[in-house]
């Protein structure tokens, strides 16, 4: 067994926000609290919390920008390892990974539309940018 997954003992849970983020769903343990407190992941169908429990055998729907994932929980680690130790963690349902990837490429044949930037900003930009931001629009 590998010392990045925890699963020896049955039942044993773990926080929704920290299983996210040690399934590498989410870059930092804050962004999956934020996620899941702005109602973006369901536990089993009902929405979640950030300290509600996450078993072996729950099913999440995650939404990430564009993407949404339906998966099961396979396992529960602590530790945030490896990209391929993460991936052990869940399974994606057929039907999840199929429309993920029919979204991937109606966003490709969008092109244009959506598409990044062929640079970063220069500072100019940047500051027009966030005065963008800083318009109140009510």
């Amino acid at each position: 067994m590998s010392s990045h997954a925890d699963t020896s003992a049955p039942g044993a849970g773990l926080r929704v926000d920290v299983w996210l983020w040690a399934a590498r769903f989410f870059r930092t343990r804050a962004l999956a609290k934020q996620a899941v407190e702005g109602g973006r992941v369901e536990l089993n169908g009902a929405t979640a919390k950030p300290s509600r429990s996450v078993q072996a055998g729950d099913r999440l729907h995650i939404r990430r920008g564009e993407e949404r994932f339906d998966i099961e929980v396979v396992g529960v680690s602590r530790q945030r390892g490896p990209a391929r130790v993460a991936q052990a963690l869940y399974s994606e349902t057929p039907a999840s990974a199929a429309a993920r990837a029919a979204a991937a490429e109606q966003r490709r044949l969008r092109g244009d539309a959506l598409a990044r930037p062929p640079k970063r900003p220069d500072k100019r930009a940047r500051r027009l940018i966030r005065a963008l931001g800083d318009i109140d629009m009510t």
